[in-house]
């Protein structure tokens, strides 16, 4: 049995959380390894809906053990706040099915203030961030002054490094005319969250390398998407942390070859929130229909989503990039309605055809997309759980895509309920 790290491999929002449920059911453990409280997935189970933000999707399913890896940025506030809502659900999270990585870097209201102040004052290019802290919290973790889980153990040594953070932070302040962060108020807050916090900080890496000796499968769920990537993404517009398969192996503190597949997750449109460029995003009638079929609103921040046509350039590029081994294709049902679909498959600049997108953000702001169009199937394939239910259209546009992207479908996802799911490969057995 193989272990799998599910990716996205657009700019979020693909469906990750249903299709994280669905391999749920297969897997013993499921590790979040980067990303923070920005990113939502949305689970509908027998009917109930449930929203997630830092929680891994195996929490609400019992028998599973949730980890948060040290990849991830923990605002304890934000999950200690999604623990009460899942409890109102009638989903327990306890220490003995949660552990946060105790040497996961923590996102404090210092961070969040930080955030929201920048945004505000960006305005030749505002990035589109959630305004979580998130970017914040990571450069603390790079400058080495960042409060890890950990500390909050030690209160003897905890004083002298809110010292040292608050060094950094307060120059920001005072470079600004904004008013200092107190010390003391900072460490009362810890200390008035740290009884509810502290019991789930555990050593993970451990965690996971027993489970791993012992045979279990480990779900590596990534939030946000490739092209979101720090490195990868269409810089300056992405996330904070690398979002690729890589990343799954250091953000949790396992080795590497113990990941031995990675599904990328890939709607069979596109979709973007906030800012950056987007070559195939339809600002007509085609991009209002996929956003009303595709109830196309974000799950974290409530943003209308960008939408456009499918995109195999991008996604030839993240399959590269990603490390992805097969994709799971989602929210087919949408395109049921239309009577034509485009599909991108390079772009023009400047008179010359690229096939895939270039690293300059001013060329990407200039790229014209080269479709070819393919027959809509005009019927539904909502509910689809087998390929004998699909329209032969609807086959023949997931084989193009699958020849375009350079990689073959292992899911189909035809609703958001977790069993329309057609299964051509189980990513679990390699």
């Amino acid at each position: 049995m193989s272990n799998v790290a599910v990716i996205g491999a657009q700019w979020g929002d693909e469906g990750k959380g249903k299709i994280v449920d669905w391999l749920c059911a297969r897997a013993d453990v499921v590790v979040r390894f980067q990303g923070g409280h920005n990113a939502g997935h949305t689970l509908v189970i027998d009917g109930k809906t449930y929203k997630l933000s830092l929680l891994p999707s195996g929490v609400v399913r019992p028998g599973k053990l949730a980890v948060i890896g040290n990849g991830v940025v923990v605002d304890p506030w934000a999950l200690l706040s999604e623990i009460d809502r899942l409890a109102a659900q009638g989903v327990l999270v306890t220490p003995g099915n949660l552990i946060v990585a105790e040497n996961a870097a923590l996102i404090l209201p210092l961070h969040r203030e930080l955030d929201e102040a920048r945004e505000a004052a960006n305005s030749l290019q505002a990035i589109g961030t959630t305004k979580r802290g998130i970017g914040p919290a990571y450069e603390d973790k790079v400058g080495r002054r960042a409060i890890r889980a950990i500390d909050l153990k030690d209160n003897a040594s905890l004083p002298t490094k809110i010292e040292r953070l608050l060094a950094h932070h307060n120059a920001l302040r005072r470079g600004t005319g904004g008013e200092e962060i107190c010390e003391k108020a900072t460490l009362d807050a810890l200390a008035e969250i740290a009884p509810r916090f502290t019991p789930y900080i555990g050593s993970s890496w451990r965690a996971l390398d027993t489970a791993h000796r012992e045979g279990k499968r480990i779900l590596f769920e990534g939030a946000q998407a490739v092209l979101l990537d720090i490195d990868h993404g269409t810089y300056p517009f992405v996330t904070s942390s690398n979002t690729v398969a890589g990343q799954a192996a250091a953000g949790s503190g396992i080795g590497p070859r113990r990941i031995g597949y990675v599904l990328g997750i890939v709607k069979s449109y596109t979709t973007r929130v906030g800012e950056g460029p987007f070559p195939t995003e339809q600002n007509n009638a085609v991009g209002a229909m996929l956003g009303e079929r595709g109830a196309e609103f974000g799950t974290v921040t409530g943003r209308k989503r960008r939408c456009g046509w499918f995109d195999a350039a991008l996604v030839r590029q993240t399959v590269v990039t990603g490390g992805i081994d097969g994709i799971a294709l989602t929210k087919l049902d949408i395109l049921d309605a239309f009577d034509e679909i485009k599909i991108c498959t390079g772009y023009g600049l400047d008179g010359a055809r690229l096939e895939y997108l270039p690293t300059d953000s001013e060329a990407q702001a200039k790229l014209e997309p080269v479709y070819e169009t393919v027959e809509g199937w005009k019927c539904s394939t909502r509910g689809a759980r087998r390929w004998a239910d699909l329209p032969a259209q609807a086959v023949k546009y997931v084989r193009r895509v699958e020849e375009l992207i350079g990689a073959p479908v292992a899911l189909l996802s035809t609703s958001p309920e977790r069993e329309d799911t057609i299964l051509v490969r189980d990513p679990f057995l390699g």
